[in-house]
């Protein structure tokens, strides 16, 4: 493997990092991040980067990724009883703690959690559901987002490893 090879494969690397961030943070991009990592490290490298099945099972894992992610959040949402509300909620709530989030590490996180159960809960009381299958409708709505970011960050997980060892094992022969 050359210098360049290696400083390619470590910028690969970098780049996939800031896409795992991506995949637990909302607002950036995850796994799409780590995949376009990957093709212009194939482009660039040609035949030193990874191999083409590897491609193709990356974008298999993204695609995974983002079905996976939908699915735990309406699943956890409607698991508790959320309706169309709750889950609207969840999301409108999940943008507005975004929003807050740069208002520190831990406060962030804290915001990026409370805004989905906040959301869902307030929307479905407006829907004159009571107080408490409104807070639990919110409360699906936040252990599915979990769940989906777990789900997301697990194929981040995988995505990264498969790249590295396919690229290097391909420079070893």
């Amino acid at each position: 493997m050359s210098l360049e090879q290696i400083v390619g494969l470590i910028l690969a690397l970098l780049v996939m990092l800031i896409g795992l961030v991506g995949a637990v943070l909302p607002g950036l991009p995850g796994t799409p991040l780590l995949l376009a990592a990957a093709l212009l490290h194939k482009l660039y490298f040609g035949e030193a980067g990874a191999a083409w099945w590897v491609l193709a099972v990356l974008a298999l894992l993204a695609a995974v990724s983002f079905t996976l992610d939908y699915l735990a959040t309406v699943y956890g949402a409607k698991r508790l009883g959320a309706t169309w509300r709750g889950m609207a909620g969840a999301i409108l709530g999940g943008i507005f703690g975004l929003l807050l989030s740069p208002a520190g590490f831990f406060l962030g996180v804290f915001f990026i959690l409370l805004g989905p159960f906040v959301g869902a809960s307030l929307l479905e009381m407006t829907g004159r559901r009571p107080w408490r299958e409104a807070t639990k409708a919110g409360l699906g709505a936040t252990i599915g987002l979990l769940a989906g970011t777990a789900g997301k960050f697990a194929c981040g997980v995988a995505m990264i490893g498969l790249f590295a060892l396919n690229v290097i094992y391909r420079s070893l022969q």
